[in-house]
Parts: structure tokens; sequence; C-alpha cells
């Protein structure tokens, strides 16, 4: 057994430098509470500083949180918010209810511009986004926010494959990976099996392999145990068959509820480039480099409203053109949607309800 009393990393980015608490006594005492009270330090980190940056832009005040002064690094304030929310009280029963009803209630009371706050919301599908910034790798973005149950590490962490070792060049590529990794991931799941043995000590020849970042010795590894375990031989186009099943019909449960279209697969504005000027400015070298280099405009002599305009744009179109790719890659309409083709392929098409719910929405 081993126990760790003490931060890791995503707790200590979540946590601690997400709302400017960098006092280690704090951080400590932060993560303490949420292990006591059981809530996760991720969702935590995350809505804390959504409502740290709304306090210090004026969309909250002392007022509505009653009192709170919830500025950059103001430890005390934020575990306040912390008890209050264990105890369902004050302000921490409205942040105990998470980033997307946050903001839905801050935009119904006119309490700031709506785009700004959706923008610097991080949730997707109602999950508050985990520690990794997605910025500048497009199938991180999409690896986050093109899942069944929002922005986590389970489905797809590509963002090394992306921006380190420069594997998915092209919106195919990046396709392939976004299909293969969620179905690959949800299959450690359904058989019970963690996947820390897959993917953290490579095999000494593995990068001889045709496919690396898979793992392939590793995953026959899996496979082997399988057919140990059942008597049921599989190669990897089965297995990704039987992950498939489960994975389109989550998808479809997700529309039956009212969260499974394209719509829902949109990023908050902040995984994908600079909502601030302050942001833009803080790498305007960079941003100007890739407006010239990558869109084709000339920075000079623009506002810098005009060029975080410009970048919006180009990168949000790059996010749309990924969304076609990845739906056409797992057999989805541009809307999200299982095909029936896809449901007759993997058998799903014997189930009525599915049926009717892919045709209602044009599948």
């Amino acid at each position: 057994m081993v126990t760790v009393d003490g931060p890791e990393y995503e707790n200590a980015a979540g946590l601690g430098s997400n709302g400017g608490v960098f006092d280690p006594d704090s951080l400590l005492e932060l993560n303490f509470y949420c292990d006591t009270y059981g809530i996760c330090t991720i969702t935590y980190g995350t809505l804390a500083a959504f409502t740290m940056e709304c306090y210090q832009r004026g969309i909250l005040n002392k007022e509505r949180t009653g009192g709170l002064e919830l500025t950059w690094g103001n430890a005390e304030a934020d575990l306040e918010m912390m008890h209050q929310m264990a105890r369902g009280e004050g302000f921490g029963r409205i942040a105990g209810q998470g980033v997307k009803k946050m903001k839905e209630l801050f935009i119904a009371n006119g309490w700031g511009d709506p785009q700004l706050i959706n923008d610097i919301g991080m949730e997707n599908k109602g999950l508050e986004y985990s520690q990794y910034l997605s910025k500048e790798s497009l199938a991180q973005q999409g690896g986050y926010a093109l899942t069944n149950k929002g922005p986590q590490h389970d489905e797809a962490w590509v963002i090394f494959m992306d921006m380190v070792n420069k594997q998915l060049p092209t919106f195919e590529d990046k396709a392939e990976a976004l299909y293969y990794y969620p179905l690959w991931r949800t299959w450690f799941g359904l058989m019970g099996f963690c996947k820390l043995p897959w993917n953290d000590v490579a095999p000494a020849d593995n990068n001889t392999t045709s496919e690396p970042a898979k793992i392939p010795e590793h995953v026959q590894n899996y496979l082997a145990l399988f057919t140990a375990t059942t008597g049921i031989k599989i190669d990897v186009e089965t297995m990704l068959m039987q992950s498939a099943r489960v994975y389109n019909f989550q998808r479809i449960f997700n529309i039956r509820m009212g969260k499974g279209l394209r719509v829902h697969d949109a990023p908050p504005y902040r995984a994908v480039g600079p909502v601030t000027r302050e942001e833009y400015e803080s790498r305007s070298e960079r941003y100007d480099k890739q407006m010239l280099e990558e869109i084709g405009v000339d920075p000079a002599g623009k506002s810098i409203e005009e060029k975080m305009a410009i970048t919006r744009k180009h990168r949000l179109n790059r996010y749309s053109m990924l969304c076609d790719a990845v739906y056409t890659r797992r057999g989805w309409t541009l809307d999200g949607v299982p095909t029936m083709a896809r449901l007759k392929e993997l058998g799903l098409d014997v189930l009525p309800e599915v049926v009717a719910i892919v045709k209602a929405h044009g599948g």
C-alpha cells in the first residue's frame, strides 16, 4: 500500500497556481480539506479560479459573494468558500454547483458580459477542465471537448504526441488519434484494467515500431491477458469494436439527455486562444508571428483587439475543421450523431430506443 500525504502535480496546479495561491501551507490545507470533504481537487481548483477571476473582473463582488474577498491568492477566502460549499451555505452553495451553473446564474443576473463569462468558464458538458493548457495543441483541445464525459485525461491525452513528438501534423492524423485512444481507454474501464502498465514504462525497442505512440507490445499484452482470462481470442480490431459499442451507446445516451451534439463539443475559448487583452499581450510576439506565418495576415498596424479577433476566427475555424474530421472518422454525422450505418456495423440497430434517438437527430 502506498500513502501520499500531500498534493501531487494536478492538485498543486489546480489549488495553487490556478488561483495564485503560492503559499505551501495554504496549498496543503486546501488539499487536505478537499480530501476530507470528498471534493475533487481538479474540479475545485478550476471552479475556485473561475470565481476569483470573476471577482477580479467585477463580475462578482463582496455583496454577491456574501463578504468573501475572492482576489487572486486569497487562500483564506478560498478555504472559507470550500467550507461553505461543504456545509451547503452562503456563496459556497452557489460555487458548489460548478462552473456551468455559475456561468448560467451570473449571465441570468446580468453580472457581466456573457461572452467573457463563457470564455473564461473552464467547463465542457458540465465538467471542469483539468490542468493542461491546450491553447497551442489543437489535438488536445479535441481530446478535452470531443469527449462523452467532458474534459479529463481518461479518453485522450494527446498533447505530448501533438506538441512534443509532432506525430499528429494533419487533421486526419488528429482524427485518427481521437478515434483510437478514446476507444482504447474506454476498454481499460470495461475490463477493469489499469492504464498505467500500458504506457508508463515503454519497451526498449518501442521506438522501432510502426506506431510507437500506441505502445503495440503492451497492447498485445493486454489482449493476451483478456484471452487467458476469458478463453476468447481477440485482436486489436475486435477490441476496438467491443469498446465502440459502448462508446457510441454512451454518445447516444448523452444525446437523449440533451448534451451529445456538436454544440456541446465546443470548448470554452480560453482552451483555444487568448480571451483577454492581457493574455494576448503576454505572448504577443508568438501570436503576431503565428498571424503572419500561419494565418497569412500582417499584424503590423493593427490594434490588439483587431489581432485578437483575427486569431479567434482562425482558431475556432481550425477547431471546427477538427470536429468535421473526428466525426467523420467515428462514423458520425457532422452534428456529432452516430449514423444508422455505424449502428448497424456495431449491432446497435436492434435497439429500438437507440434507433429512434439517432433518427430523430438526423443520424
